[in-house]
Protein backbone atom coordinates (compact mmCIF):
# COMPACT_ATOMS: atom_id res chain seq x y z
CA UNK A 1 0.00 0.00 0.00
CA UNK A 2 1.13 3.66 -1.09
CA UNK A 3 -0.13 6.36 1.18
CA UNK A 4 -0.70 10.05 -0.26
CA UNK A 5 0.43 11.52 2.89
CA UNK A 6 -0.32 15.73 2.95
CA UNK A 7 1.45 16.03 5.84
CA UNK A 8 4.66 15.47 4.19
CA UNK A 9 3.32 18.03 1.78
CA UNK A 10 1.74 20.71 3.74
CA UNK A 11 5.37 21.21 5.11
CA UNK A 12 6.57 22.56 2.49
CA UNK A 13 3.41 24.56 1.00
CA UNK A 14 3.40 26.13 4.76
CA UNK A 15 7.33 27.08 4.42
CA UNK A 16 6.62 28.85 1.42
CA UNK A 17 3.67 30.87 2.38
CA UNK A 18 5.93 31.87 5.49
CA UNK A 19 7.76 33.42 3.15
CA UNK A 20 5.49 35.06 0.56
CA UNK A 21 4.32 36.83 4.19
CA UNK A 22 7.10 37.74 5.33
CA UNK A 23 7.90 39.35 1.65
CA UNK A 24 4.53 41.11 1.69
CA UNK A 25 4.88 42.77 5.03
CA UNK A 26 8.37 43.75 4.32
CA UNK A 27 7.84 44.83 0.53
CA UNK A 28 4.18 46.19 1.19
CA UNK A 29 3.62 46.73 4.29
CA UNK A 30 0.26 44.38 3.87
CA UNK A 31 -0.56 41.93 6.19
CA UNK A 32 -2.72 39.01 5.14
CA UNK A 33 -5.60 39.01 7.59
CA UNK A 34 -8.45 36.09 7.62
CA UNK A 35 -11.82 36.29 9.34
CA UNK A 36 -13.86 33.23 11.10
CA UNK A 37 -17.88 33.66 11.52
CA UNK A 38 -19.21 31.06 13.47
CA UNK A 39 -22.34 30.81 15.15
CA UNK A 40 -22.26 27.14 15.76
CA UNK A 41 -20.61 25.69 19.25
CA UNK A 42 -19.49 22.69 19.06
CA UNK A 43 -16.12 20.73 20.19
CA UNK A 44 -15.19 19.73 16.36
CA UNK A 45 -15.69 23.14 14.68
CA UNK A 46 -14.17 24.55 17.57
CA UNK A 47 -10.70 22.49 16.86
CA UNK A 48 -10.88 23.38 13.24
CA UNK A 49 -10.60 27.34 14.10
CA UNK A 50 -8.35 26.88 17.11
CA UNK A 51 -5.84 24.88 14.34
CA UNK A 52 -6.47 27.89 11.54
CA UNK A 53 -5.39 30.36 14.32
CA UNK A 54 -2.38 28.66 14.89
CA UNK A 55 -1.28 27.74 11.47
CA UNK A 56 -1.96 31.58 10.84
CA UNK A 57 0.33 32.63 13.78
CA UNK A 58 2.92 30.23 12.43
CA UNK A 59 3.08 31.82 8.47
CA UNK A 60 1.88 35.64 10.12
CA UNK A 61 -1.14 35.67 9.02
CA UNK A 62 -3.71 37.21 11.48
CA UNK A 63 -6.59 35.36 12.15
CA UNK A 64 -9.66 36.86 14.13
CA UNK A 65 -12.77 34.49 14.61
CA UNK A 66 -15.78 36.27 15.64
CA UNK A 67 -18.42 33.85 17.45
CA UNK A 68 -21.66 35.37 16.91
CA UNK A 69 -25.12 34.57 16.73
CA UNK A 70 -25.95 33.70 13.14
CA UNK A 71 -29.02 36.08 13.62
CA UNK A 72 -25.92 38.82 13.78
CA UNK A 73 -23.73 36.75 11.03
CA UNK A 74 -25.08 38.92 8.10
CA UNK A 75 -24.62 42.38 9.40
CA UNK A 76 -20.65 41.14 10.63
CA UNK A 77 -20.16 40.17 7.35
CA UNK A 78 -21.07 43.32 5.93
CA UNK A 79 -18.73 45.18 8.10
CA UNK A 80 -16.07 42.78 7.75
CA UNK A 81 -16.65 43.45 3.46
CA UNK A 82 -16.28 46.86 4.08
CA UNK A 83 -12.92 46.65 6.19
CA UNK A 84 -9.53 47.21 4.08
CA UNK A 85 -7.12 44.92 6.47
CA UNK A 86 -9.57 42.29 6.15
CA UNK A 87 -8.58 40.11 2.73
CA UNK A 88 -10.58 36.83 3.81
CA UNK A 89 -13.71 35.91 4.97
CA UNK A 90 -15.40 32.40 6.09
CA UNK A 91 -18.41 31.57 7.36
CA UNK A 92 -17.70 28.19 9.87
CA UNK A 93 -19.68 25.59 9.06
CA UNK A 94 -22.42 24.24 9.69
CA UNK A 95 -24.57 26.81 10.88
CA UNK A 96 -27.10 26.07 13.36
CA UNK A 97 -30.08 26.98 11.09
CA UNK A 98 -28.66 25.78 7.64
CA UNK A 99 -31.31 27.10 5.46
CA UNK A 100 -29.58 29.86 5.55
CA UNK A 101 -26.19 28.83 4.37
CA UNK A 102 -26.25 29.93 1.19
CA UNK A 103 -27.66 33.06 1.83
CA UNK A 104 -24.65 33.53 4.24
CA UNK A 105 -21.92 32.52 2.06
CA UNK A 106 -23.36 34.47 -0.59
CA UNK A 107 -23.21 37.70 1.46
CA UNK A 108 -19.47 37.07 1.82
CA UNK A 109 -17.90 39.82 -1.29
CA UNK A 110 -16.52 37.73 -3.70
CA UNK A 111 -12.72 38.96 -3.69
CA UNK A 112 -12.61 37.77 -0.04
CA UNK A 113 -14.79 34.80 -0.45
CA UNK A 114 -11.58 32.30 0.39
CA UNK A 115 -13.71 29.14 1.10
CA UNK A 116 -15.08 29.60 -2.45
CA UNK A 117 -18.51 28.71 -1.35
CA UNK A 118 -20.34 32.21 -2.81
CA UNK A 119 -22.22 31.61 -5.85
CA UNK A 120 -19.75 34.17 -7.18
CA UNK A 121 -16.84 33.01 -5.66
CA UNK A 122 -13.79 33.80 -7.86
CA UNK A 123 -11.45 31.88 -5.64
CA UNK A 124 -11.02 28.03 -6.10
CA UNK A 125 -12.64 26.04 -2.68
CA UNK A 126 -10.19 25.14 -0.40
CA UNK A 127 -10.84 20.80 -0.30
CA UNK A 128 -11.30 20.47 -3.86
CA UNK A 129 -7.47 22.57 -4.47
CA UNK A 130 -6.16 20.32 -1.63
CA UNK A 131 -7.32 17.10 -3.53
CA UNK A 132 -5.88 18.38 -7.14
CA UNK A 133 -2.22 19.32 -5.03
CA UNK A 134 -2.00 15.93 -3.26
CA UNK A 135 -2.56 14.21 -6.48
CA UNK A 136 0.23 16.59 -8.40
CA UNK A 137 2.67 15.97 -5.17
CA UNK A 138 2.55 12.57 -5.80
CA UNK A 139 2.72 12.84 -9.54
CA UNK A 140 -0.26 10.34 -9.92
CA UNK A 141 -1.55 11.24 -13.97
CA UNK A 142 -5.14 12.40 -14.53
CA UNK A 143 -5.44 12.94 -17.62
CA UNK A 144 -6.84 9.52 -19.67
CA UNK A 145 -7.51 7.96 -16.32
CA UNK A 146 -11.20 7.16 -15.15
CA UNK A 147 -12.15 9.74 -12.25
CA UNK A 148 -15.27 8.42 -9.86
CA UNK A 149 -16.31 11.20 -7.35
CA UNK A 150 -18.49 10.01 -4.45
CA UNK A 151 -20.24 12.84 -3.47
CA UNK A 152 -21.98 15.66 -4.86
CA UNK A 153 -22.18 18.50 -2.22
CA UNK A 154 -21.20 21.82 -3.27
CA UNK A 155 -18.30 21.92 -0.63
CA UNK A 156 -16.36 19.19 -2.54
CA UNK A 157 -17.40 17.09 -4.87
CA UNK A 158 -19.24 19.46 -7.25
CA UNK A 159 -16.61 22.61 -6.92
CA UNK A 160 -13.95 19.52 -7.63
CA UNK A 161 -15.42 17.73 -10.68
CA UNK A 162 -15.77 21.25 -12.27
CA UNK A 163 -11.66 22.04 -11.57
CA UNK A 164 -11.24 18.42 -12.68
CA UNK A 165 -13.17 18.98 -16.02
CA UNK A 166 -11.88 22.24 -16.86
CA UNK A 167 -8.32 20.96 -17.15
CA UNK A 168 -9.10 18.54 -19.79
CA UNK A 169 -10.21 15.73 -16.94
CA UNK A 170 -12.98 12.62 -17.64
CA UNK A 171 -15.16 12.75 -14.41
CA UNK A 172 -17.91 10.59 -13.52
CA UNK A 173 -20.01 11.15 -10.52
CA UNK A 174 -22.08 9.49 -8.05
CA UNK A 175 -23.25 9.79 -4.55
CA UNK A 176 -24.04 6.91 -1.58
CA UNK A 177 -27.61 6.96 -3.05
CA UNK A 178 -26.30 5.84 -6.44
CA UNK A 179 -27.67 2.72 -7.26
CA UNK A 180 -25.16 0.08 -7.57
CA UNK A 181 -22.67 2.22 -6.25
CA UNK A 182 -19.99 -0.35 -6.76
CA UNK A 183 -20.39 -1.03 -10.52
CA UNK A 184 -19.14 2.40 -11.00
CA UNK A 185 -16.63 2.54 -8.83
CA UNK A 186 -14.94 -0.39 -9.96
CA UNK A 187 -14.63 1.21 -13.32
CA UNK A 188 -12.23 3.96 -11.75
CA UNK A 189 -8.66 4.09 -11.62
CA UNK A 190 -8.97 7.06 -8.88
CA UNK A 191 -11.79 7.67 -6.44
CA UNK A 192 -12.12 10.65 -4.36
CA UNK A 193 -14.99 10.31 -1.82
CA UNK A 194 -16.47 13.23 -0.11
CA UNK A 195 -19.82 12.00 0.90
CA UNK A 196 -19.42 12.21 5.06
CA UNK A 197 -20.34 8.87 5.17
CA UNK A 198 -18.24 6.56 7.33
CA UNK A 199 -17.34 3.20 5.52
CA UNK A 200 -19.64 4.16 1.95
CA UNK A 201 -16.51 2.94 -0.07
CA UNK A 202 -15.91 -0.73 1.07
CA UNK A 203 -13.18 -2.85 -0.27
CA UNK A 204 -15.03 -4.82 -2.79
CA UNK A 205 -15.62 -1.90 -4.54
CA UNK A 206 -12.55 -1.02 -5.61
CA UNK A 207 -10.73 -3.33 -8.04
CA UNK A 208 -6.80 -3.35 -7.57
CA UNK A 209 -4.90 -0.26 -8.46
CA UNK A 210 -6.65 2.28 -7.89
CA UNK A 211 -6.08 5.48 -5.94
CA UNK A 212 -8.25 6.94 -3.20
CA UNK A 213 -8.60 10.11 -1.90
CA UNK A 214 -10.62 10.11 1.34
CA UNK A 215 -11.85 13.89 1.81
CA UNK A 216 -15.12 12.79 3.66
CA UNK A 217 -15.31 14.16 7.35
CA UNK A 218 -17.75 13.18 10.00
CA UNK A 219 -17.69 12.47 13.59
CA UNK A 220 -18.93 9.16 15.32
CA UNK A 221 -17.85 8.91 18.98
CA UNK A 222 -16.62 12.47 19.03
CA UNK A 223 -14.09 11.19 16.44
CA UNK A 224 -13.28 12.12 13.06
CA UNK A 225 -13.51 9.31 10.66
CA UNK A 226 -13.85 9.34 6.73
CA UNK A 227 -15.96 7.57 3.97
CA UNK A 228 -13.34 4.49 3.24
CA UNK A 229 -14.05 1.61 5.60
CA UNK A 230 -11.25 0.11 7.32
CA UNK A 231 -10.45 -3.21 4.87
CA UNK A 232 -10.04 -0.97 2.61
CA UNK A 233 -6.69 0.43 4.32
CA UNK A 234 -5.44 -3.34 5.00
CA UNK A 235 -5.27 -3.65 0.93
CA UNK A 236 -1.38 -3.44 -0.43
CA UNK A 237 -2.82 -3.03 -3.93
CA UNK A 238 -4.41 0.33 -3.39
CA UNK A 239 -2.48 4.03 -3.27
CA UNK A 240 -4.40 5.86 -0.87
CA UNK A 241 -4.79 8.65 1.73
CA UNK A 242 -4.01 7.76 5.31
CA UNK A 243 -6.42 7.72 8.13
CA UNK A 244 -5.22 10.92 9.55
CA UNK A 245 -2.98 13.39 7.51
CA UNK A 246 -4.40 13.04 3.70
CA UNK A 247 -6.33 16.16 2.79
CA UNK A 248 -7.09 18.06 5.87
CA UNK A 249 -3.49 19.42 6.22
CA UNK A 250 -3.52 20.63 2.48
CA UNK A 251 -6.75 22.19 2.96
CA UNK A 252 -5.76 24.32 5.63
CA UNK A 253 -2.71 25.38 3.48
CA UNK A 254 -5.09 26.04 0.45
CA UNK A 255 -7.38 28.01 2.69
CA UNK A 256 -4.18 30.60 3.51
CA UNK A 257 -3.32 30.35 0.06
CA UNK A 258 -6.58 31.73 -1.03
CA UNK A 259 -5.96 34.37 1.80
CA UNK A 260 -2.36 35.24 0.67
CA UNK A 261 -3.93 35.37 -3.09
CA UNK A 262 -6.39 38.19 -2.01
CA UNK A 263 -4.30 39.87 -0.16
CA UNK A 264 -1.68 39.84 -2.74
CA UNK A 265 -4.36 41.19 -5.16
CA UNK A 266 -5.91 43.91 -2.54
CA UNK A 267 -6.07 47.12 -3.75
CA UNK A 268 -5.62 48.18 0.35
CA UNK A 269 -2.93 50.70 0.52
CA UNK A 270 0.41 50.17 2.69
CA UNK A 271 0.29 51.03 6.22
CA UNK A 272 1.11 54.45 7.22
CA UNK A 273 0.49 56.00 3.75
CA UNK A 274 -2.37 58.58 3.07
Amino acid sequence: MRLLNGSELAGFIKARQARQVRSMRQARHITPKLAIVQTFDSPVINKYVALKKRYGADIAVEVEAYFILQAEAHDLIERLNQDSSVHGIIVQLPLPHPLQTQELVDAVAPQKDVDGLGQKATIDPATPLAVIWLLAGYNIELKGRVIVIVGKGRLVGEPLARMLRDSGCEVMMADRQTEDLGSLTRQADIIITATGSPGVLKSDMIRPNTVVVDAGVATEGGKLIGDVDENVRQREDVTITPEKGGVGPLTVCALFENVIRAANESKAKPSGLL
